[in-house]
């Protein structure tokens, strides 16, 4: 099964009132099961603790999701103990077995997708669309890799061989056992690529969930032992950061750490990971993808229709919850106060409310604590630029806050530097595309990047200069395709890896020459 035979899963069309019904349908499955207990799972075998954390619907916070186990120290060595076993065979396992684990798992997903993406509505505060595109993503990295992992077995002419006097071969090996620490924003789609990353290639994983999102990462682990999983090969050990998560990343046994969040945390594990510790006999690598400020550049003569409606939907699907968001518009002066009045028409038809609705566009952030902060930059905002739309915020039902616009905010601004990961949009103005290109640079990101113009020239230019690991041309600067657009950034982004690209999978192993002589 050759690379090209990779497609991507079809977004649902929710004009159709069948694919409606559908969906409502998963509402109603998910509804079905709020409130359970959830266990660890370690070696296969479900574990509870005595500790639970409750996983809340931010559009109504007093609406539990379900109760979630979590692990301590004690768990977490015995799930490193699972792996370790597991890893010894798994290692050895046909990369076509495993290749086909994801394929069932692809198949599973699809037969489960509208329930799995109701519960990310629920879970997760995603609109329909947002969460639909999740669970598709999801599917695509399952299809993607155990395409790719079939490929990389197939690489017997890379290196050359000696005529009568040597063999020569070059072979990928997995590296050991993973942790794996995921983010809440793409509770299935990241969480599902940076996990079968990991196993198709042959190692196995530690699996830490972001604690807001953990009954869907719970799903994962129920479609993949489905699927014909080994016992062992994931263990899931939700935990505290500062405990669990401090544990596996420490831990000597631990080869690899695969992270995806904020760029604190992301700092905080790349240091701790360079240290080598007592019994740890190699130098753990790190996967990280870190966050970023990302910007539209706005060039002069263009469609101001097109230009708005791509920053306005960049900035605030699913609440600008995106690591791709786009939280800086930079736009030229002569178009300046025409795609500035029309992001505003924009933003004020977006309809905020809970996600259950279908007619509802935006739905709340992800829990009190980012709330809070957002919030804290908006106060910012009212001190560093003119406020054009929103500011307003509610909290007494769920985490709403209305899409916010300010303008005239300066190119320094803690509104144009910082990361919010929130419905905040900072506007500024430029004289000349080579000044808008120096603003979109003077961040320490560079996750994604969007140009709008007609100019060939200055589109050349921006291919060379405007650094990020991601750049779109008159189009939204969101919405990477697995396989068509590899994601990942540079700097402060990350690691420089690139998600759901021909070089990913590698990232997880090594490679191994082997020479015989003739």
């Amino acid at each position: 099964m050759a690379i090209y035979d990779y497609r991507t899963e079809e977004l649902t069309n929710f004009s159709c009132e069948k694919n409606q019904k559908l969906y409502k349908e998963g509402l109603a499955k998910v509804r079905g099961y709020l409130g359970k207990k959830y266990p660890l799972i370690i070696n296969g075998e479900r574990i509870f603790t005595d500790r639970f954390i409750k996983s809340l619907n931010p559009a109504n916070h007093k609406e539990v999701i379900g109760e979630i186990a979590q692990a301590g120290i004690k768990e977490a060595e015995l799930a490193m103990d699972s792996a370790l076993k597991a890893f010894e065979i798994w290692k050895k396992t046909n990369p076509k077995v495993r290749a086909d684990v994801l394929f069932k798992a692809a198949n599973i997903m699809k037969r489960r997708k509208h329930e799995l993406s109701a519960l990310m509505t629920l879970e997760a505060g995603k609109p329909w669309p947002e969460a639909d595109a999740d669970t598709a993503e999801a599917i695509d990295f399952l299809e993607y890799y155990g395409r790719q992992m079939l490929n990389l077995e197939r690489i017997d002419d890379v290196v050359l061989s000696r005529r009568d006097i040597e063999r020569n071969e070059y072979r990928y090996i997995p590296l050991g056992v993973g942790a794996v620490i995921a983010p809440w924003n793409f509770p299935l789609a990241i969480l599902t690529g940076m996990t079968s990353a990991a196993i198709v290639a042959g190692n196995t994983v530690l699996l830490k969930p972001a604690s807001t999102t953990q009954v869907i990462a719970f799903k994962l682990l129920e479609i993949l032992e489905e699927a014909g999983m080994p016992k062992g090969v994931v263990n899931f050990i939700p935990g505290r950061g500062s405990e669990t998560g401090d544990f596996i990343v420490k831990h000597p046994k631990t080869r690899f750490i695969s992270f995806t969040g904020s760029k604190q945390v992301g700092l905080q594990i790349y240091e701790e990971a360079a240290k080598v510790v007592k019994g740890q006999i190699w130098l753990k690598r790190v996967i990280a993808e870190m966050g970023g400020k990302d910007a539209i550049l706005v060039d002069d003569n263009i469609d101001t229709e097109l230009a708005a409606d791509s920053i306005v939907k960049s900035a605030f699907g699913f609440s600008g919850q995106k690591c791709s968001a786009c939280s800086r518009a930079i736009i030229h002066e002569n178009v300046y106060d025409e795609v500035v009045r029309l992001i505003k028409e924009k933003t004020e038809k977006i309809r905020v409310g809970n996600p259950e609705d279908f007619n509802n566009n935006m739905g709340p952030v992800n829990d009190s604590l980012a709330f809070k902060k957002i919030n804290e930059y908006i106060e910012i905002g009212k001190t560093e630029g003119k406020l054009l739309t929103g500011g307003t915020s509610s909290d007494e039902t769920g985490y709403f806050i209305n899409p916010t616009v300010f303008i005239d905010v300066d190119p320094m601004a803690r509104l144009m530097q910082e990361e919010i990961f929130g419905p905040v949009l900072a506007v500024t103005k430029v004289k000349s595309f080579k000044e808008g290109l120096d603003v979109v640079n003077n961040t320490e990101y560079g996750l994604t990047g969007a140009v709008i113009s007609q100019a060939r020239e200055h589109l050349e230019m921006a291919r060379e200069d405007f650094h990020v690991g991601n750049l779109y041309f008159n189009r939204k600067c969101t919405g990477a395709i697995v396989g068509y657009q590899p994601f990942g950034g540079f700097n402060m982004s990350g690691t420089d890896s690139k998600a759901g690209g021909p070089d990913y999978l590698i990232l997880h192993m090594q490679g191994k020459t082997i020479s015989e002589a003739l």
